[in-house]
């Protein structure tokens, strides 16, 4: 991916990795628009940023994705990067009478919103030369986390659904990487102040270093994401997952 000179779209970007993302993709000479459903956040982003676009959108809502392709198409034609970044993560417990309901939403936003963005502009990136689709999993993908289990489904489809479109775009002039975070600080799951997580500045460092190197890789997986994402490569699925297993969701006792 060229450091410079795209036309980035990032969906979920009001904070945490999408907002952290944006700004540094900004500072390094691109076109930044940044999407969200929490418009005072849009506003204040745009305020303290004149340089970045925003875009209220809600990747949940089919209609929102329609009304937001027509709008950024036709304001910005140049577009040629997107980020599926939009996700919600959410304590579960499946012996609440709310369970099923977190888990729908979580379903329509983080599986959903990336499968319905991608056939939203996949025709518009694939009009240019150097278009990209970057999907924005998880290291628990590989190995799931009990407390929020549909998160972890969610984006081990996500990773299983951007495995099989880069074969199915191999022929295309559209690149197709899955970025692969660890636990990071920020409000995802209240871990902003979590010493266990990686220090946001620290994963956006890493993180673009290997989006824009010489050789990108299909998965750009930090690494202190590696332990969760080739735990069953190196033997170690079982106690890892122990070890999350040990994380009681709300309301449970272990």
């Amino acid at each position: 991916m060229k450091p410079s000179g795209n036309t980035i779209l990032i969906t979920g970007a009001t904070s945490g990795i999408g907002l952290g993302m944006a700004l540094r993709f900004q500072r390094a000479g691109n076109k930044v628009i940044v999407a969200g459903r929490r418009t005072a956040l849009l506003q204040q982003i745009t305020r303290e940023h004149p340089d970045i676009e925003s875009l209220e959108l809600d990747v949940a809502e089919p209609q929102s994705i329609a009304a937001a392709r027509e709008h950024v198409l036709a304001r910005f034609p140049d577009l040629n990067v997107l980020v599926n970044n939009a996700g919600i993560m959410l304590p579960e417990n499946v012996l609440k009478a709310d369970s099923l309901e977190v888990a729908e939403w979580t379903i329509a936003v983080n599986l959903l919103g990336t499968i319905r963005m991608t056939h939203a502009f996949l025709p518009q990136l694939m009009t240019k030369d150097n278009g990209v689709l970057i999907n924005v999993s998880s290291s628990l993908a590989f190995v799931p986390f009990p407390a929020a289990l549909t998160y972890g489904a969610t984006k081990a489809a996500v990773h299983s659904f951007t495995e099989s479109l880069r074969v199915q775009l191999a022929e295309t002039a559209v690149r197709v990487i899955e970025i692969v975070p660890p636990g990071v600080r920020t409000t995802l799951f209240g871990q902003e102040n979590d010493d266990q997580a990686m220090p946001l500045e620290e994963f956006l460092t890493e993180t673009l270093a290997l989006l824009h190197g010489e050789h990108v890789p299909n998965e750009v997986v930090v690494d202190r994401a590696k332990f969760l994402r080739f735990a069953e490569a190196n033997g170690q699925y079982g106690d890892v997952f122990a070890m999350l297993s040990a994380i009681p969701a709300p309301g449970q006792d272990h």
